[in-house]
């Protein structure tokens, strides 16, 4: 039996840590992932000891193992303080890997100096390798070390349960049970069964509750599990129950709406505040009854001086229901027009125009906002957003006089396409911050990464709008993010379309994407003089662009240079204090 332990214990933990590769998200902590690379190395080393067959072979099977064993417990603190969300300062976090890793250094001299063991001698018993040692003074401090971690990872356990509500109590009774095992095994195991070393069987343990763990954070996760049944915007709150109707989690938004949402405790049931009870467990009750029904799980409700829409439906994971959301959005100014509608219908006509245009300028802001937003990640398009909107405005004013063959350039048209400019690059979320601001030119390794934010940007501008009732919108906005690279002689990307393959929308935000990128400074290229950028457009008519496009470009040409000329003027410093005095 003690001949397969070892090789078991590390078996087993390799295919816990394939379990977790199956279950990992972008979005886990880091220090989880680390558990589940550190406990495979650790019983390798163990095994790697268990099948030694000399002092030489034991001692580097000794030092494989405490690269676990000197940096795990660190990894684990740190995960614990992550979880339960105390904040760490960058010097502590540098101090504690210093320590770990000058007590993993000093068990690396085993065998040749005294200070870790004074003395070491390998023996096989029972054909199992082990060695025989005897401790030295730097390995009172590894114990010490890792009683500090143990003791400080308690704390946090301890503390968050007394302290932090918004933390779930399953998640903190799962972190206490590994550190108990691990140094229940770690100080006692070899007095109970000397004859083998429990440590990896805890750190198997330790993995499978991991497991556990991770999965339920996907379940707390409000914001993952909710972006997948619904479109989150920062004026939405939301609420998630389990189908006991046990709290789960809740988003800011939701809290500010619903304040008593901060005294109740995440696990345990809505009916233990009875404020929330009396709102919301009739409409989680009616949603179990009605759950295809939309209209009877909608439920306006006035909060204070606005009115706000509650929207029952189900939390969902992939195709998983996990229990129960309420979504919370302000209907204020739904009830303002029905009560408009009530009091004065001679005058809802006209309000209900102007609070529509209200919300298609909100509509248009949060649109917006959600594009620089993802600009501010990429050092070289500053501006590039609202430029390119602006010089999409440019050319289909030019269009709409004499639109171009093959183009039909009507008043929603226009509007659309405005609109739908600033989503573009939108893709560029999925991009990873090392490329996207990247100070220089792009590898072509590189480029290659980048070029897959137009495929990418067509898919979120469909899950963002597929829900949506203007279908027409909907399919120009996805073809602008995911063809505005695409080329009229068909070497563009992503898919390489040629010719009127490629849609009229894509082709002039092509136009104004280019001109932009030409005449604006990049942090790898200085702004081009606009006779050198539009000898480059003209150049490209027929094979980069549609030369259907060309005269609608020379005639809005002089527009487009006044405007780039009148951003240069703006973006210039402007003089202050004495400075401006001179």
């Amino acid at each position: 039996m003690i001949t397969w332990y070892y090789p078991a214990m590390f078996a087993l933990s390799m295919i816990l840590t394939g379990c977790y590769a199956l279950l990992w998200k972008k979005h886990d902590d880091i220090h989880i992932t680390l558990v589940f690379v550190l406990i495979p190395i650790s019983n390798l080393g163990n095994l790697l000891m268990a099948s030694a067959d000399s002092r030489g072979a034991a001692l580097i099977a000794n030092a494989v193992y405490y690269v676990g064993g000197c940096f795990l417990q660190l990894v684990i603190l740190l995960g614990i303080f992550s979880l339960c969300r105390i904040r760490v300062h960058r010097w502590l976090r540098m101090l504690l890997l210093t320590l770990s890793a000058l007590v993993y250094v000093s068990a690396l001299t085993a065998g040749r100096e005294t200070w870790f063991y004074r003395d070491v001698a390998y023996e096989n018993v029972n054909g199992i390798g082990m060695l025989r040692k005897e401790y030295g003074p730097l390995h009172i401090v590894f114990y010490g070390m890792i009683f500090l971690y143990f003791a400080l990872s308690i704390t946090a356990i301890v503390y968050s349960l007394i302290r932090k509500k918004q933390i779930s109590r399953k998640i903190l009774g799962l972190l206490f049970l590994p550190e108990a095992v691990c140094m229940a095994a770690f100080f006692l195991g070899r007095r109970v069964l000397p004859e083998i070393e429990m440590i990896p069987a805890a750190y198997v343990l330790a993995q499978v509750v991991y497991l556990l763990i991770t999965w339920k954070l996907n379940l707390y996760d409000v914001t993952g599990t909710v972006i997948e049944s619904m479109v989150q915007t920062g004026e939405t709150g939301f609420i998630t129950f389990d189908r006991r109707f046990h709290y789960l989690g809740s988003n800011e938004t939701a809290r500010r709406i619903l304040p008593q949402l901060d005294n109740l405790t995440v696990d345990l049931s809505v009916r233990r505040s009875r404020s929330l009870a009396e709102l919301l467990e009739p409409w989680l009750t009616k949603f179990q009854e009605h759950p295809d029904d939309p209209e009877k799980n909608r439920h306006p409700y006035p909060l204070g001086d606005r009115f706000y829409l509650f929207t029952v439906g189900l939390l969902k994971r992939g195709a998983s229901d996990l229990g129960y959301r309420i979504t919370i959005t302000d209907d204020t100014l739904v009830q303002e027009n029905i009560r408009l509608l009530k009091d004065r219908e001679s005058e809802l006509k006209e309000k209900v125009e102007e609070k529509t245009r209200d919300i298609r300028r909100m509509s248009e802001n949060l649109v917006l906002s959600l594009a620089v937003m993802v600009e501010s990640r990429d050092n070289s398009t500053g501006g590039h957003i609202r430029r390119t909107r602006d010089g999409v405005r440019i050319l289909t004013d030019a269009m709409r006089g004499n639109p171009p063959e093959g183009y039909e350039i009507t008043e929603d048209f226009c509007r659309m396409l405005i609109k739908a400019a600033p989503m573009h690059d939108l893709g560029k979320i999925a991009v990873d911050d090392e490329i996207l601001r990247k100070p220089g030119r792009f590898t072509p390794e590189e480029y290659d990464r980048m070029k897959r934010h137009a495929a990418e940007g067509g898919r979120i501008v469909h899950e963002i709008l597929k829900d949506t009732t203007d279908d027409a919108f909907h399919q120009l906005a996805e073809n602008v993010a995911r063809y505005h690279h695409e080329r009229w002689d068909g070497s563009g990307y992503p898919e390489g379309l040629k010719g009127n393959a490629i849609p009229p929308e894509a082709r002039i935000m092509a136009v104004a994407d280019v001109y932009d990128a030409l005449v604006s400074k990049r942090v790898y290229k200085e702004s081009l003089p606009f006779d050198r950028a539009d000898a480059i457009m003209t150049e490209g008519m027929g094979s980069q662009f549609d030369p259907a496009l060309r005269d609608a470009y020379q005639q809005a040409r002089p527009a487009l240079e006044e405007y780039y000329r009148q951003a240069a003027k703006e973006q210039q410093p402007q003089p202050s204090g004495a400075a401006a005095d001179r």
